[in-house]
């Protein structure tokens, strides 16, 4: 700007074409004022969960709006449970959800389906906002979880809209509700199969699907706050949620989640098994979670590790957690006697 204004000063020719240019932005930006003024707010939420934070719903709701081109739509986040609001572009490989497209999106954002739109992790409290520029069907994600996408359809301004924001207000509370009661029916279907006599369900869910797209819930808990063995008995936990990862996780958590820790071994039938002599021990499952879904004209994908056992050679109370949700409530406790 500096220089530009030197320059201005001894040239009188730049500096008219300065003025017509600075006269045309001014004319654009009042232009595109009024089409703003004309432009709809329409509210969503991303993300749902009981007053214990123990059942989640994994769901944009409503995950099907109807809007204008040029309308904005802001999303409230409304789950201590982390989730990202992302547009991807055509074919753009699905990227880490720490890492963005890369890198975050400002608020607010703009999205048209030529540039990547996306949050950071975010939590209850959070909003944000997206404008739709021009008509098109775009497809909403979580980067967090695979299973939990939505469709908005921008249509241009001649076109009628079907539905008001009372409807996608009613459409958020009955997907809501209907959502958090399957994960607590879930929660209490879910017992521990009997390899062990003693088991403990680490997690339970479900992934269901409408026209807008696919939804899951997950109860975020053990089915068992505690539990008692004898001293030379092995506890085994498993996972029935079939995309949520949960750990059991003894001691300080690892810097490296994903990993059992070292003194894990593979037992025959694929569980992961470990030995706590101490209550000074730890130990580490790493991820607990089913294979991901098939998909045509993809190599099949390899088992996944949903079991986790742990002997108890000495008396003591041990407590436990998963890694990744004990900030939600899950954890537990294996108090053993002589």
């Amino acid at each position: 700007m500096i220089k530009g204004n030197k320059h201005v000063k001894t040239n009188m020719k730049k500096q008219k074409n300065q003025a017509v240019t600075i006269i045309t932005l001014t004319t654009l930006l009042s232009a595109l004022a009024l089409v703003s003024a004309d432009a709809a707010q329409w509210n969503a939420s991303v993300g749902a969960q009981s007053n214990d934070k123990g059942f989640q719903a994994l769901a944009f709701l409503p995950n099907e709006i109807w809007i204008h081109a040029g309308d904005r739509i802001t999303w409230t986040f409304d789950a201590d449970e982390i989730h990202t609001l992302t547009f991807l572009i055509a074919d753009q490989p699905r990227p880490f959800f720490a890492d963005g497209c890369p890198g975050f999106s400002m608020d607010p954002a703009t999205y048209d389906g030529s540039t990547c739109v996306t949050t950071p992790p975010m939590v209850r409290g959070q909003t944000f906002t997206v404008i739709f520029p021009a008509a098109g069907n775009f497809k909403l994600v979580c980067l967090v979880h695979e299973n939990m996408d939505g469709r908005i359809h921008v249509l241009d301004l001649s076109e009628p809209l079907p539905h008001d924001q009372a409807f996608y207000n009613e459409q958020a509370d009955s997907q809501r509700n209907e959502l958090l009661s399957d994960a607590r029916n879930d929660a209490h279907g879910a017992h521990a199969l009997p390899n062990s006599s003693h088991g403990v369900t680490a997690g339970a869910g479900e992934v269901t699907a409408n026209a807008g797209g696919s939804r899951t819930v997950s109860a975020l808990r053990f089915s068992h706050g505690s539990i008692k063995i004898s001293a030379g008995q092995t506890v085994e936990w498993d996972n029935q949620d079939p995309v949520t990862p949960h750990t059991i996780t003894f001691g300080p958590e690892p810097p490296d989640l994903v990993d059992p820790s070292p003194d894990v071994t593979v037992d025959p039938d694929g569980a992961r098994h470990a030995i706590i002599d101490s209550t000074s021990d730890s130990t580490h499952s790493g991820f607990i979670v089913a294979a991901p879904q098939e998909r045509l004209g993809l190599p099949q994908a390899p088992l996944g590790v949903t079991r986790f056992r742990v002997t108890f050679p000495n008396a003591g109370t041990f407590p436990y957690i998963c890694a990744l949700h004990d900030d939600l409530g899950m954890t537990g406790t294996v108090i053993v006697h002589h």
